[in-house]
């Protein structure tokens, strides 16, 4: 039973960000087809924000109507409506709508605000559920939690780029004169976008299906069972969530010796206001750069060097964020000079991204394969750095308090709407990044 359980906690996580992570990883496909094409990312950043609505407005339910909101109805709409986008995404995200004279994707942000909503609403309402087993088995959710972003990036580079090819536009389209006019042409990758986006419905179902089975297992023996066995996560976890506990009773008498030095370990972290101002400024910064300044010019920087270029920093700093999470799991350090270190560091590789991107089209190194393996390990480190980063100031704060993680959130959320708010009408207004053409694109030597 115990295996079981794990498999269905694991599961469940899978669902958690696989659609928004998928569409990240496609992006290299979807934006030689879609009308906005280089400027497409800088669209999604913002609809990604715009769908913190729905964690806000579960938050305030809990808020002013305590005991109302029922978490696994939530949970059912949110993931049958990721199933239902899924799938709409496979037959519709193609088609276009005119929108102020100009020709807009209409359909795929209107879905994939959708997606983002399940994704967003997802970090308020899947953890909660999974408080009610054993400790053991949030460790479980949150590997599939990291899974959500490794599957979708294999899956992605199972598939494969279309390559690109120049033509002549007049032998394209049938006239056999050649006017020295040339087209880029991409080959088909090893499946279609359509299904990539099936995949993705595949898995949010894998993760409903989960979650039907852990909601309606018969916990009450599961947990009688674990009791009789002591279960060290839990009592750690239990320790962690409030340091200062003291148990009332005899135990303590007996007790109070052999564990007066795991309590003075597992005492509140003392911070300085300085420190403290500096862990909240890293949660803001890392937060504004991972998910607002770089993933709105990744277009800008990595398409310059080719579509190949472009697909393997998608889908390989994809696969970066959770090792990086696996890294920090079994290898933590809170040391706050580190930490700055690992900032300034994902912070370098970040200037290189956002330079080349401002560089484009003829960013340093174009037509050789060196820069394209910088481009790509670039924004690997990038994301790899920053994630550490991201999950160690999450721990140093969980362990100082549960308001103080509450600030954490905040501070995290206002990082990605103020880099997201900031890219977007450098990117679509004011148009201080240049998209090229693969094959019309003359760069200087």
């Amino acid at each position: 039973m115990a295996l079981l359980i794990h498999m269905l906690a694991c599961a469940f996580g899978l669902g958690s960000w696989v659609a928004v992570n998928g569409l990240w990883v496609e992006l290299p496909l979807i934006v030689n087809t879609l009308p906005e094409g280089w400027e497409l990312p800088s669209y999604l950043t913002v609809i990604i924000q715009l769908a913190n609505l729905g964690p806000l407005l579960v938050t305030l339910m809990h808020k002013l109507c305590p005991g109302r909101l029922k978490e696994h109805v939530v949970i059912y709409s949110i993931l049958s409506i990721g199933v239902l986008s899924c799938f709409l995404l496979a037959f519709f995200w193609d088609e276009t709508t005119v929108v102020a004279g100009e020709p807009h994707s209409t359909a795929f942000f209107i879905i994939t605000f959708f997606l983002s909503l399940v994704d967003c609403t997802s970090s308020v309402t899947f953890l909660p559920f999974m408080m009610q087993l054993p400790a053991k088995y949030i460790t479980t959710y949150f590997i599939g939690e990291g899974l959500s972003g490794l599957v979708p990036a294999l899956v992605a580079l199972a598939q494969g780029v279309g390559m690109a090819k120049c033509v002549n536009a007049s032998q394209s389209s049938g006239n056999h004169t050649d006017n020295g006019d040339l087209q880029t042409q991409y080959l088909p990758p090893n499946f279609s976008t359509e299904v990539f986006f099936f995949c993705l419905a595949a898995m949010m179902c894998v993760s409903l299906a989960a979650f039907c089975a852990l909601h309606r297992l018969p916990r009450m023996l599961e947990l009688s069972s674990e009791n009789l066995v002591p279960d060290t996560v839990a009592s750690v976890c239990s320790g962690l969530d409030n340091p200062g506990a003291e148990t009332d009773g005899e135990g303590v008498k007996h007790q109070d010796e052999g564990t007066g030095q795991s309590k003075s370990l597992l005492a509140k972290p003392k911070h300085t206001v300085y420190q403290l101002t500096f862990i909240y400024f890293l949660v803001v910064w890392v937060n504004a750069a991972t998910n607002g300044l770089l993933p709105s010019v990744q277009t800008y920087s990595c398409m310059p060097y080719g579509n190949l270029a472009y697909h393997l920093s998608a889908a390989l700093a994809s696969v970066a964020n959770p090792v990086a999470c696996i890294i920090a799991m079994f290898f933590p350090n809170r040391s706050l000079v580190l930490l700055g270190i690992l900032g300034l560091l994902g912070t370098g590789f970040g200037s290189y991204n956002m330079a080349m991107a401002a560089m484009s089209p003829c960013p340093l190194l174009q037509s050789s394969a060196v820069g394209q393996a910088i481009i790509v390990l670039s924004w690997v480190f990038f994301t790899g750095s920053m994630c550490y980063v991201k999950v160690m100031v999450g721990v140093i704060l969980r362990d100082r308090s549960h308001s103080a993680l509450v600030w954490c959130g905040a501070a995290a959320q206002l990082g990605s709407l103020v880099g997201s708010v900031t890219m977007f009408p450098l990117v679509n207004v004011y148009k201080l990044f240049e998209s090229g053409d693969f094959c019309n694109t003359k760069c200087p030597m």
